[in-house]
């Protein structure tokens, strides 16, 4: 058990802010596994200003997905703070924890000051972090990165400390800069032992695609907790596998492709439920093809899902199909 602020959280893995995936239903999804707390998709200061309906949509919570936070990001602090307005006081949304990204590397994020671009100065970080935390009435945290690039590859420092004087009761740092965008090794050797210099929790993110990557980021950075994103995406036990072994020391097994089928036919409906069967279907044609994975044939079949599937009833029939060869064939059950 630790906490953010007052906000106790049971498990010391985080399920990630991640753009068109981690909607209401897929953090609703997610918990189940062993989720401490989730983030929502990064939401635009600005939508939230003009009560754009696509943006709104992206502040839904739910009584199971808790704790949750609330991902903001903007470049200018009028605007934030209205966004924060409309936030708890007209819409009075039900959340825990308000997180400020100053990690999107996208040109299009950064092009505006926003996201990744915030990196590069410190004092102007802090000010506007510090006017944010003066008006939320939820504890805020911060998501960064590294730097902006290799000239700037040391510059959380600066920005750690900005954060923590300005008064975030947490800080997720993902070990790459801006201008790596997801490639390459992240850089944990340059955040050995930095939980022991920091005042508040840090939450380790990069390329958390197993067990041995997750307690491989936590040995060396001594971080509070993980961040997992994309090495959840159609594998879903990986946030069990991670949660049961840093509260118990216990090694799960991968699970079989079947189980995995069934977590994905469970996903599907959620997902179709809360955004309709067009928008859903083409959520999953990207999402559902991870799931399938650990036996020959299985590259076919993802080809087949992210290609044909036009409607839930589509996906099903491939769904069934797959468990039936895994049946007939007796294939290798375990994911590789």
């Amino acid at each position: 058990m630790w906490k953010i602020g007052n906000i106790k959280i049971s498990s010391q893995v985080v399920l990630a802010p991640m753009a068109g995936i981690t909607s209401l239903s897929y953090r609703e999804f997610m918990k189940p596994f062993g989720v401490g707390y989730s983030v929502s998709e990064m939401i635009s200061d600005a939508g939230i200003s003009y009560h754009n309906d696509k943006t709104l949509e992206y502040l839904a919570t739910s009584k199971l997905d808790r704790p949750v936070a609330l991902q903001l990001f903007g470049s200018d602090i009028k605007r934030t703070l209205k966004a924060l307005s409309i936030i708890n006081d007209e819409l009075k949304i039900d959340y825990d924890i308000l997180d400020l990204n100053f990690g999107c590397p996208v040109h299009k994020v950064t092009s505006n000051g926003a996201g990744s671009a915030w990196l590069k100065d410190s004092k102007k970080l802090y000010q506007y972090v510090k006017s944010v935390v003066e008006h939320s009435p939820k504890p805020v945290t911060a998501k960064i990165r590294l730097g902006y690039d290799q000239k700037h590859i040391l510059a959380f420092k600066k920005n750690i400390a900005a954060l923590e004087k300005a008064g975030v009761k947490a800080i997720a740092i993902h070990a790459r800069t801006r201008e790596e965008l997801y490639s390459g090794e992240p850089h944990y050797d340059l955040l050995k032992d930095l939980q022991k210099k920091m005042h508040v929790p840090l939450i380790i993110s990069g390329n958390i695609f197993s067990l041995d990557d997750a307690i491989k980021a936590l040995k060396i950075t001594k971080a509070q907790a993980v961040m997992v994103a994309r090495g959840a995406l159609g594998n879903p036990y990986l946030i069990t596998q991670i949660d049961k072994y840093l509260s118990k020391k216990i090694k799960l097994s991968d699970i079989s492709p079947r189980e995995n089928i069934k977590y994905c036919r469970k996903l599907s409906r959620q997902l179709i439920q809360e955004k309709g069967e067009k928008t859903g279907v083409s959520i999953l044609r990207s999402i559902a093809p991870k799931f399938i994975d650990g036996f020959k044939g299985a590259k076919t079949w993802r080809n087949k899902i992210a290609q044909t599937i036009k409607s839930q009833e589509d996906l099903e029939t491939i769904l069934t199909q797959i468990e039936k060869e895994l049946k007939q064939y007796g294939r290798k059950e375990s994911r590789n």
